[in-house]
């Protein structure tokens, strides 16, 4: 061993050893307990609070509830988005009914009727223009209705041959994209609405309310304050002299003031680095000296401890009673 090292650490245990038991060394510090920020995520009127200040939840409870109508009408006009992509699929992958392509094949035999009509009337034109017995304009106008009509033929030829060929495995893609497109909109929007009803992310005691129904929080603001767990832990500064012998997991006995008997508890973690020793943990024995942060979690059953309670701790002996 280091010489350097070994040389503390005897002095370290002659202290401990020469204390009588009236002259150890405590752990001294209060109960407290997470606190758990509930925000809102967005600006609408508080409209229920369905619990009250002090109240012990459940995780799930509802505690707050806005207004959900603006949330819930973006939530129908996507479900209605979602149905017009569904049954835009099935026709697709159903294909053309055989009344649509009687319907086109209709539409073309009158195309062509068309046509012929106009190319005869492009004829009878000519010759009375060349008789002089019409205008070179009722010639133009005759030749402007002929191509349109032979476009109106291709048009509606093309529009056939669509409905025979059927659906394109490039429309099917389209159409499934656009569904799953939808679905995520109404997910998102689902997601928007359920979170205007605030509900407890974790066991514990609603502490307080900071806005009253009718108020409208903005977005971010934090509307209620909790207090996790069942019961508050204790906060406590681990003297040097004891650092050694702690833990996470070490058992100890908790002495809480206003509690008569002491309360078993085990250290949940206990810091790395020291700090100075806090005003309220000066003692007589502690001056000095540099502490270790330290939470305990508390093993009581009943009513929960208020926090801010002063604690001493002390390590659990082995007759299994506080000394």
């Amino acid at each position: 061993m280091n010489t350097k090292t070994f040389v503390p650490l005897l002095a370290s245990f002659g202290l401990l050893a020469c204390q009588s038991p009236d002259d150890k060394v405590h752990m001294v510090g209060q109960t407290e307990s997470d606190r758990v920020e509930l925000s809102a995520t967005f600006a609408e009127p508080i409209t229920a609070r369905l619990v009250t200040e002090g109240q012990l939840v459940k995780k799930g409870d509802i505690i707050i509830q806005q207004a959900p109508e603006r949330a819930a009408a973006r939530v129908r006009e996507a479900e209605a988005t979602v149905a017009q992509n569904q049954a835009r699929l099935a026709e697709l992958t159903r294909g053309p009914r055989k009344e649509q392509i009687v319907a086109a094949q209709a539409t073309v035999d009158g195309a062509v009727q068309e046509l012929q009509f106009r190319r005869i009337e492009l004829d009878r034109v000519k010759t009375l223009v060349d008789r002089k017995l019409s205008s070179p304009d009722d010639l133009d106008r005759a030749r402007a209705a002929l191509d349109g009509a032979e476009a109106n033929l291709d048009f509606n030829r093309a529009r056939l041959a669509e409905l025979l060929t059927g659906t394109t495995v490039e429309e099917l893609e389209q159409a499934q994209a656009a569904l799953r497109r939808a679905n995520a909109q109404l997910e998102g929007l689902q997601v928007d609405l359920d979170r205007l009803t605030t509900v407890a992310p974790v066991d514990g005691l609603v502490d307080s309310f900071l806005f009253e129904p009718g108020e409208r929080p903005l977005s971010g603001q934090p509307m209620v304050i909790m207090l996790s767990g069942d019961q508050p832990y204790a906060r406590i500064y681990v003297p040097a002299a004891l650092r050694a012998s702690v833990s996470p997991g070490t058992e100890v006995w908790v002495l809480a003031d206003g509690v008569n008997q002491p309360i078993k508890g085990r250290f949940r973690w206990v810091a790395s680095e020291a700090s100075f020793t806090p005003y309220f943990a000066l003692t007589k024995h502690d001056r000095g000296r540099l502490t270790y942060l330290a939470k305990i979690d508390i093993d009581v059953a009943g009513e929960r401890l208020p926090d801010g309670i002063p604690v001493e701790v002390e390590l659990a002996s082995a007759s299994g009673s506080p000394e």
